[in-house]
């Protein structure tokens, strides 16, 4: 009927975006060194962890079987959607970590920009770093099933086409969507056609719940968390030692515009088995850790255990930053658990969707084991401190892992960290109330900046102060005193000035790469504004085509403005006249209501094809436009038609972050 603003299929959506213009635009400030107590920060991490292990180095790079020279990707209009030589111009395997990026953080930079097609084990390879995630191929009698076609068709095809190259023509005989968010799913059109589909040529196997998770996820909260996600993936950052150097699940997202085939067969249950080119699955399913919707794969002939996303290489999130539900560490724990029961002594090689593999059994289990124990540790002594009485803020400074699980390299917080996810199961428990009678109540930032400024003396001591503290290498507190500096008056240049320098040291030490994005994009945004050019374009084709009628209507009661539709009674029918599904909509007390039937006193009939919708969706046409050509159609009193429209908000992506 209306377009809906900017609708996110996916977290993807923060950096489909004109980067290179904003980037342009923003890039006007240069960032600063590293401070002394900075490079002592980053040194203590030299200090504490086996950095002369080099494991994983070995195991990122066995199998390698063929990569490009320069691996750059651009679409059918030469627009690049993913570089990795904007990494490899700074980051080596024989450069120490430069003092504006913590050790660690670097260690896995430097494990992620290992690239190519690297084979498994027999008949199983990954192409890996074409992409935020991995892509896999398992080769059949005939052809490949793979397993997560990456975010955009032109990875993936880039991906199938260095297969093809090396390993010889084979047809694609099914893929396997893992979970349901999309860096595992969104490239399926680069590597499957149309006339395949049609024929029946390919299978399009997924857990249960796969397509209502996939299209719905972020749809409600999607403006805001695409937003959230330019700070988290550092989108705008620069590729550089003081910028961007990967978010540690991997580089960085590719920035096609994600696809979507349907799956054609879901998979329901633990130890349902599947024969598909010759090549038996068992499939363990895991809803509710990683993902909503999710499983891993058990693959007898190989003894290969195929572990999507619910055991990679990093502490993972139980909460997001970008924002999302609160994921169920004691879940995930007890899933890790069963993974060990049913496959732990069978497996003789470990890959997922993200970073490298792993062989051998004894080495298998005890790194599952330990990646269990992380989740479940996690959640225990975080409900165990709460239980003491302690809050949010509280517990994640106090909560510490043991050296065997917190100095375990496949444990360390490079996309989840430790102090958010304690937060999150905090939150998931007790919700935003700490039970401070203060904190029922609170004065919104700009209110309360002002009155902290006032009760600090006034905006130049309290500056005076915090300068003082941030040559003693204070950030911390620097950055929640001058916030109220800022919030109290955002012209203050000074206080602005001073916060970015904050978050920039604090974004040098940081260990996890969406941290490190967070405080970087903060500075930024300080320093330059927040950007203006550019916007999320997050709703691809296939994911509006695959909303139900239901998906979009939720959306609109969202988007309804209450205050202005208060006292108002508006009655709608809509009649899809393709799907021959009729609906009504009611906008009464404020709240828009909709019901799978006529309503017998609707103010107008609005009469439209789903597809049409999906246009009006994509901006393709406008309901004006669609009125005007005959595609929609209103009856009866049309003014009820134009008032509901103008009573649906549009959402501003550049929303302010750092400032008020």
């Amino acid at each position: 009927m209306m377009q809906p603003g900017k609708i996110n299929a996916q977290w993807i959506a923060a950096v489909i975006i004109a980067m290179h213009a904003v980037v342009a635009a923003q890039a006007q400030t240069a960032p600063k060194p590293a401070t002394e107590a900075t490079k002592a920060a980053n040194r203590s991490v030299l200090q504490s962890l086996n950095f002369a292990d080099k494991a994983d180095f070995e195991d990122a790079a066995r199998g390698l079987i063929a990569k490009p020279d320069k691996l750059t990707i651009k679409d059918a209009n030469g627009r690049v959607v993913w570089d990795m030589e904007s990494y490899k111009a700074f980051i080596d395997d024989e450069k120490k970590a430069p003092d504006t990026v913590n050790p660690s953080l670097w260690r896995i930079a430097q494990l992620n920009l290992k690239y190519g097609l690297f084979k498994v084990t027999d008949r199983i390879y990954q192409v890996r770093g074409y992409d935020l995630s991995n892509i896999s191929f398992v080769q059949g009698a005939k052809g490949w099933i793979v397993f997560d076609p990456l975010i955009s068709p032109e990875t993936a095809k880039a991906a199938y086409e260095l297969v093809t190259q090396t390993l010889g023509p084979r047809p694609i005989s099914a893929v396997v969507y893992s979970h349901s968010h999309v860096d595992h799913y969104g490239g399926v059109r680069g590597i499957v056609s149309e006339a395949d589909l049609k024929a029946k040529k390919v299978q399009i196997l997924a857990p249960e719940d796969f397509t209502e998770h996939a299209i719905s996820e972020n749809v409600i909260a999607g403006n805001a968390m695409s937003r959230r996600a330019v700070y988290m993936f550092g989108a705008l950052l620069p590729r550089n030692a003081q910028g961007s150097v990967g978010v540690g699940l991997g580089q960085t997202n590719s920035v096609g515009a994600p696809t979507l085939i349907l799956p054609t067969r879901e998979i329901k249950k633990t130890g349902e088995k599947v024969k598909i080119d010759g090549v038996e699955m068992v499939f363990q399913m895991t809803p509710g850790t990683e993902a909503p919707a999710e499983m891993n794969t058990y693959f007898p002939q190989f003894r290969a255990m195929w572990m999507a996303e619910n055991a990679t290489n990093t502490m993972h999130n139980i909460l997001t930053l970008r924002g999302a539900q609160v994921r169920d560490p004691l879940r995930w724990a007890a899933y890790l658990d069963e993974t060990i029961n049913l496959f732990g002594d069978k497996s003789h090689v470990k890959f997922q969707s993200h970073h490298w593999p792993m062989w051998g059994k004894e080495k298998i289990v005890d790194y599952l084991k330990k990646q269990r124990d992380l989740y479940k540790y996690t959640h225990d002594q975080s409900v165990n401190l709460l239980n003491h009485g302690y809050t949010g803020v509280e517990l994640s400074n106090m909560i510490q892992m043991p050296d065997e699980l917190g100095k375990f390299w496949p444990n360390r917080g490079y996309y989840g960290t430790l102090k958010h996810n304690s937060r999150a199961v905090y939150q998931r428990y007790m919700g935003w109330y700490d039970a401070n009678p203060s904190s029922l109540d609170a004065l919104p930032p700009e209110e309360a900046g002002k009155k902290y400024v006032e009760y600090m003396g006034g905006a130049a001591a309290a500056l005076s102060k915090a300068k003082a503290d941030f040559d003693k290498g204070e950030y911390r507190w620097v950055a929640e005193a001058v916030k109220n500096v800022v919030f109290a008056d955002p012209s203050n240049k000074e206080a602005k000035e001073l916060l970015a320098d904050a978050y920039e040291q604090l974004g040098y030490q940081a260990e996890g790469g969406t941290w490190r994005s967070i405080y970087l994009q903060g500075a930024l945004e300080l320093r330059n504004g927040v950007p203006t050019a550019g916007g999320a374009n997050s709703a691809s084709p296939d994911t509006i085509k695959a909303m139900p009628p239901e998906m979009t209507f939720d959306f609109f009661a969202v988007r309804l403005n209450g205050q202005r539709a208060a006292g108002k009674k508006i009655v709608l029918n809509v009649e899809f006249t393709d799907l021959k599904r009729p609906y009504s909509l009611t906008v009464e007390n404020g709240v828009l209501n909709y019901a799978k039937r006529a309503a017998p006193d609707a103010d107008a009939k609005v009469t439209l094809t789903k597809s049409t919708l999906d246009r009006i969706q994509l901006g393709e046409t406008t309901p004006e436009q669609a009125i005007a050509s005959g595609d929609l159609k209103v009856e009866g009193k049309r003014e009820a038609f134009v008032e509901f429209v103008g009573l649906l908000d549009r959402f501003p992506f550049w929303f302010n972050i750092v400032t008020p």
